[in-house]
């Protein structure tokens, strides 16, 4: 089967550019073209059709194993180095360090494993937005059909609450208003009809067209089955997800790169180490490859991979406290390296809930607050409030739109919804607003006839009469379609003669604040009709007045936007809607002002021309799944990171791609959630906010927690090497060390995590994504705390030994006094730069709880028999504790000092670490 646009079977997608697509063609043209006429098929067609082109169903999307998933967490080159580590251990006989290791590696697995979200799950939720039922006609007869029995070909019946079960060339339409926000970011239904369009016509704009997977929310239509399954543009975004690959986090990037320096450095090390001894000092090959096997060992932070996803998991349960819910646990760090958040406006930046915002009648303007569904609310002239029982004009002009109006307003838990069509919602809650009674006023002033709204003249009429017998219609459109029939204007309670100037004025100035614009206008007829016609509509109307309509911000929006602006994050909107309702939305929300740029444009544009379109413009209108997703990669190729929030199928490409896809999690499409990392609980931008300084804070910690653990094992190291090249023994065996690692790491490293955020966390720029973990100062840092430590541990050491102590003794003494080094450090380490003396002491609880339990720990550590035999300890004096005390407080007021010198003489630089 051909159609006009070639050789192309009925199934097969939307045709490319340079064709005659099927919003091109007339109705005539497309049932030819599948050769149905308007009885339908035949079941024996639909079901041979059926058989040819396969279930109206998106093809399964490719699953990883569970097992695949499982081993992907090993994929680290610090991971690889640990596991090398337990086998040198293991080939050593060493069991008990064999199983500490293995037992991080593998708890690190499982929890990645627990916390990794499920990607591959986005097609799934695409492929549960298509209807599960269908009306079709088949030999003129109406049958309910599952959906993914809908042929090529077929008839589909729409009535409102339909969920639309393919793509449909519509055939007939009467007031039918489709929701297509889910595919195109539109934020009100969309006329539609029957007429053919221009082939290059944007999606949003094709009024003949209606797409698998939108919402039927007023009128009636048939329609041709021209895209089914993999046909329609609900595929085309799933073939867009198809082809993305996820982004890895810069934190993921950032400890990829650590881990490859660390471990060149460690085996770099013990390389030279054994070419010393055995060159140098004359050691046998045999004692220095077990010494250089005690230095690797010293030398990796084995409690790292779990300090990390520790860090990370803590930073999840903290962020679910406030409402946002993290899939994939690397997006927690990612939000506080964000540089662009690139945000839907439809139920994003906006409450998706139409608000009348202003009245214009002859007598003047009145301004409506409150937003939303919600009934509260009032009215003011000029910004001072009025009473509606003073402006008569206005009281008719609310009531109109009570009367010609076929939404309900509905209570469910303390909020309110709408049941039909979002701008009829609104024109009920303005009635609620001004106090009139919605069920009632409809009852004195019964329906007796209606001409329902269609796109060939572009508005409603309603025919109704009064308890005293008095008929009138009410009308309710476009403006356009509305005044042309109007002679006379309502002003004062009386009919006068219209002043079209006045008017066009006002729509100037509404228009501008990116209302959109209702006419209400009647007209008294004679007692005894009954039915109304369109020639009772073409002239004589009175104007009553105009409404302006908006999906208002939301006012938590406007907050958030400039918190993320103070914190260096450039915020850009991303949206299908109209250019001027997007461009009045950023003004209010106090995104960046500038030229907007229309899906049209991009699709012009070069890679070079879109990366400067991307740097340069704040919002961007009628933009497709490929625009979203074009901008994501052209911020990304400008070296940005950035954050994608929406909530429709239609944002859920970009939500891939982008470093943080952010869904909302009431409102939004399944699909969207599951493409994201994270998931707004309460539909809310003001959490991206909080996320984001959640994000910093945990960088932060993190960032700490490597400082903190990193001269341990570098004094470790060094006290190996160092015992080596003196040629004195062993000061600290290999299990002592390994107790050390572990026993610290998950007491007072782990206190770190849970550090309040500094200050001026949010008034610092964002930190670039392709910075070192650990800058020039970090690592001095480093090289400094293990240069000491290691000069503390080997002098008592060896004091120890020339007081005649044992050797078990004196490695006691050593291993203690690198523990009650470490506790002092901590504090140090609770501010990079800041002086421990200013707050260093309180703030958080943490750190004394892991100091009690640490010291609980090598109390038992030194005295308790079991821990004697395994570690070879022995018990210490009280003056070795005191010694143990003075290196950790020398080294405490030490690195102070060090803080202190470099608060006086750094200059701090824009992007660089500085002191607090």
């Amino acid at each position: 089967m051909t159609t006009a646009a070639g050789d192309r079977g009925p199934n097969e997608p939307i045709p490319a550019a340079g064709e005659r697509p099927w919003h091109a063609l007339e109705a005539n043209e497309v049932l030819a073209a599948f050769v149905v006429d308007s009885a339908g098929l035949t079941p024996q067609e639909s079901a041979r059709r059926l058989a040819l082109h396969g279930p109206n169903a998106l093809p399964p999307p490719p699953q990883r194993s569970p097992w695949r998933r499982f081993l992907a967490q090993f994929q680290n080159v610090l991971i690889y180095v640990l596991l090398a580590s337990a086998f040198i251990t293991a080939l050593l006989a060493e069991w008990v360090d064999t199983a500490v290791i293995l037992a991080v590696v593998v708890i690190n697995a499982i929890v990645g494993f627990l916390q990794e979200g499920k990607a591959e799950s986005a097609l799934v939720a695409i492929r549960e937005g298509l209807a599960r039922r269908a009306t079709v006609l088949r030999a003129g007869e109406r049958h309910e059909v599952p959906a993914e029995t809908v042929a090529p070909g077929e008839l589909v019946v729409l009535e409102p609450g339909d969920r639309i079960a393919a793509d449909l060339r519509l055939i007939e339409a009467r007031g039918l208003r489709v929701d297509e926000a889910s595919l195109t970011g539109e934020s009100v239904p969309v006329d539609k009809g029957s007429e053919a369009v221009a082939p290059a016509t944007h999606l949003a704009e094709r009024f003949g067209m209606a797409y698998a997977g939108t919402l039927v929310r007023q009128g009636r239509g048939i329609g041709v089955a021209v895209g089914t399954g993999s046909g329609t543009e609900l595929s085309r975004i799933s073939a867009l997800l198809c082809g993305i690959e996820p982004l890895t986090t810069p934190l993921l990037r950032q400890m990829d790169r650590f881990a490859r320096v660390l471990s060149l450095a460690i085996v770099g090390g013990a390389a030279l180490l054994f070419a010393v001894g055995t060159l140098w000092r004359g050691f046998s090959a045999e004692e220095m490859f077990l010494a250089a096997v005690g230095l690797a060992v010293a030398a990796i932070p084995e409690g790292l991979p779990a300090i990390l996803t520790i860090v990370l998991a803590i930073g999840v349960q903290r962020m679910a406290r406030r409402n946002a819910i993290v899939r994939r646990l690397p997006a927690v760090e990612t939000l506080g390296a964000v540089t662009v958040i690139c945000s839907d406006k439809t139920g994003t930046l906006t409450r998706n809930e139409m608000t009348v915002r202003h009245l214009v009648t002859a007598g003047g303007r009145l301004q409506v607050s409150g937003a939303g569904y919600a009934l509260a609310g009032g009215f003011q002239d000029d910004g001072r409030e009025v009473v509606l029982d003073e402006w008569a004009d206005a009281q008719e002009l609310i009531l109109a739109g009570l009367l010609c109006n076929d939404a309900r307003l509905l209570e469910h838990d303390g909020e309110w919804r709408v049941q039909g069509d979002p701008t009829e919602g609104a024109l009920l809650v303005l009635a609620g607003k001004a106090g009139l009674d919605l069920k009632l006023d409809r009852e004195r002033r019964p329906r007796l006839d209606a001409i329902p709204f269609e796109s060939a003249h572009r508005f409603m009429a309603t025919l109704h009469h009064d308890l005293t017998g008095h008929h009138f219609v009410v009308v309710k459109g476009a403006l356009e379609a509305v005044l042309p029939r109007c002679a006379r204007q309502r002003s004062g309670g009386e009919d006068r003669p219209l002043d079209p100037a006045f008017w066009h004025a006002q729509v100037e100035d509404i228009a501008a604040a990116g209302d959109r614009l209702l006419a209400l206008a009647y007209a008294i007829l004679p007692a005894d009709r009954t039915e109304l016609t369109l020639a009772d509509l073409d002239q004589g109307l009175t104007l009553l007045g105009l409404v302006g309509i908006a999906d208002p911000p939301r006012d938590e929006a406007r907050e958030a936007v400039g918190r993320c602006q103070a914190a260096g994050i450039r915020v850009k909107m991303i949206t299908g809607d109209h250019a001027m309702t997007a461009a009045a939305i950023a003004g209010q929300l106090g995104i960046a002002k500038g030229r907007v740029v229309n899906g049209a444009e991009l699709d012009t544009m070069d890679g070079v021309a879109l990366r400067r379109a991307a740097a340069a413009a704040s919002v961007f209108a009628r933009a497709a799944p490929e625009h979203k997703l074009r901008l994501v990669e052209a911020l990304q190729a400008n070296g940005e990171v950035v954050v994608m929030t929406g909530d429709g199928v239609n944002d859920a490409p970009a939500l891939k791609r982008a470093e943080v896809g952010v869904a909302m999690g009431r409102k939004g499409t399944e699909a969207a959630r599951e493409a994201a990392e994270m998931v707004l609980a309460d539909d809310n931008f003001a959490t991206i906010a909080h996320a984001v300084e959640e994000g910093r804070t945990i960088y932060d910690n993190l960032k700490k927690s490597i400082l903190f653990i990193l001269p341990t094992n570098g004094a470790e190291a060094s006290v190996i090497a160092a015992a080596i090249l003196l040629g004195v023994t062993l000061p600290i065996t290999p299990a002592q060390i390994l107790w050390v690692n572990m026993i610290t790491a998950v007491t007072l490293a782990l206190a770190l995590t849970f550090e309040p955020p500094e200050g001026d966390l949010m008034a610092r720029p964002p930190r670039r994504a392709d910075e070192p973990l650990l800058s020039g100062y970090l690592v001095w840092r480093v090289v400094l705390v293990s240069t000491l430590l290691t000069a503390g541990i080997l002098w008592l050491f060896l004091w120890e030994l020339t007081e005649g102590d044992s050797l078990d003794s004196a490695r006691t003494v050593a291993v203690n006094a690198l523990v009650m080094g470490e506790i002092f450090y901590l504090f140090n380490t609770r501010f990079l730069h800041r002086s421990v003396l200013r707050g260093g002491l309180r703030g958080n609880r943490a750190i004394w709880i892991s100091i009690a339990l640490l010291l609980t720990a090598q109390l038992a550590f030194t005295y308790a028999a079991p821990f004697q035999a395994l570690f070879s300890t022995a018990p210490i004096t009280l003056a070795g504790w005191g010694l143990c005390a003075l290196v950790g407080f020398a080294l405490l007021l030490i690195v102070e000092v060090e803080k202190w010198l470099l608060n006086h003489r750094q200059t701090p630089r824009h992007g660089q670490e500085q002191p607090s």
